[in-house]
């Protein structure tokens, strides 16, 4: 990361204010997306970004519900500790949750929580239908985040076992995932969000802060896209005309510099 990008993604982090219209526009523009496309009945779980609780998730999760979904939080508390006793927690809740309704798991993970959601599905992928990440770090480059310091704070007696991971988190789970990510988030910089191609990867850009990621109408919109897919018939994010104006379909080019590549 160069100089005037390190100045960039600073610039974004002192616009991270600009949630709070994200979210004032979530509940004014609620009604309406009670239309966006509907769930066939298949299980949910969402799992929230770094020092946040299952509170952050609930306007998604609540969205989710009355789509159809059977939608379920964390349970654990502020996601704060990164171990893999933390990550075994996570596995036995897929698991049950897995076998309570007999159907694949959707994983939707906010920032850190789509570490933890990749993670999951790369030990259970029988259990997931399909992972979605918002904002998340999955390159394991420290740089790419602007809270690195203080999530090594709280995490300095497992510095060891993080380092050694870092390696692992760029790899993705082999299930449909969708990497949603935004060039003004003041958190994760956008290139520690992109996942390397592949038949059933993607990258998806969407206007977005970093914390009113998980309420942003625009990105409620692409959410509920996605989960709508049928089972076995996932598919790219194909937006028309009109929505390439405010999507865009974003490959990794360090991942693949073939000629023609987008």
């Amino acid at each position: 990361m160069n100089f005037l990008r390190k100045a960039e993604f600073n610039f974004w982090r002192f616009a991270e204010a600009r949630s709070l219209l994200e979210i004032q526009s979530f509940y004014l523009l609620r009604p309406l997306m009670n239309r966006l496309p509907k769930s066939d009945g298949h299980p949910v779980l969402v799992l929230p970004g770094f020092m946040a609780s299952d509170v952050s998730t609930a306007p998604l999760r609540g969205l989710l519900a009355d789509l159809g979904y059977k939608t379920y939080g964390w349970g654990l508390g502020r996601n704060i500790i990164v171990d893999r006793h933390r990550e075994a927690d996570l596995q036995q809740l897929l698991r049950a949750i897995h076998e309570k309704h007999g159907q694949k798991v959707s994983v939707i993970g906010w920032s850190l929580g789509g570490l933890f959601a990749r993670e999951i599905a790369k030990v259970h992928p029988e259990c997931v239908r399909t992972v979605i990440t918002l904002g998340s770090p999955i390159s394991g480059q420290p740089k790419h985040s602007n809270v690195n310091r203080l999530f090594g704070f709280f995490n300095r007696a497992r510095s060891a076992e993080h380092t050694e991971r870092r390696k692992e988190l760029n790899q993705a789970p082999p299930v449909p995932t969708t990497s949603i990510f935004s060039k003004s988030d003041g958190i994760v910089a956008w290139e520690g969000s992109l996942q390397h191609d592949g038949a059933e990867l993607e990258n998806i850009r969407v206007p977005a802060s970093h914390i009113g990621m998980g309420a942003n109408p625009l990105v409620m919109y692409v959410i509920a896209e996605r989960l709508a897919q049928a089972e076995g018939e996932w598919q790219r994010f194909n937006p028309s005309p009109l929505e390439k104006l405010i999507f865009s379909r974003v490959r990794n080019r360090r991942a693949d510099t073939r000629p023609g590549f987008a």
